[in-house]
Formats: C-alpha cells, structure tokens, sequence
C-alpha cells in the first residue's frame, strides 16, 4: 500500500526531529549519527544524508570536519535554529 503525501511528510517530520533531538545531546559524526537514528527506526544512509543537507541548508544544523587517525570525520551540530525547531515540534506533539 503506497503512502499518502501526508504520511510521507510526517515521516519526514519524525526524522528531521530524530536527528535534532540525537545533536541536542552533542555533535555527532556522520556514521555514529546513522547508527544512532537506526536505533530508533529502520533508515539507511541514502536517506539520511539529503535530510542532512538539507538541515545544514534550512540553518538548523552546522557542519564541520576533525581529524581522526589521519583522515577527517564530519560532525553534525545543532544550532540555535535548530533548537527551536526542535522545540516547536515537541510541542506540537504534546
């Protein structure tokens, strides 16, 4: 059975809310970050990194690299933005 825009959007909705919820705890590399978000529901990294983009895009999340055994790893971190987005969605749950 194919989904309805609706529930599509709420899908969406619930990920992008996942995903600021696991960096309002701390920033968090690209593959720790994946491997959090499966804990909480089945996603793979094709469908997480565009929601990543598009965050960084949206300015509710910042990027930046750090070295790690001679090669770089790219963090994920909330912003202000993102902190309030966040909390408007909790809210609208509530």
């Amino acid at each position: 059975m194919a989904m309805t825009k609706k529930q599509k959007d709420m899908l969406k909705r619930i990920l992008v809310t996942a995903v600021l919820s696991v960096l309002a705890q701390s920033d968090v590399y690209g593959y720790e970050l994946t491997q959090r978000i499966k804990e909480l529901m089945k996603i793979s990294e094709s469908t997480l990194y565009p929601v990543l983009r598009r965050l960084q895009k949206d300015e509710l999340v910042t990027v930046y690299d750090m070295p790690y055994n001679g090669r770089n790893r790219r963090y994920y971190s909330i912003t202000d933005a993102g902190r309030g987005k966040l909390a408007e969605y909790r809210t609208e749950w509530e």
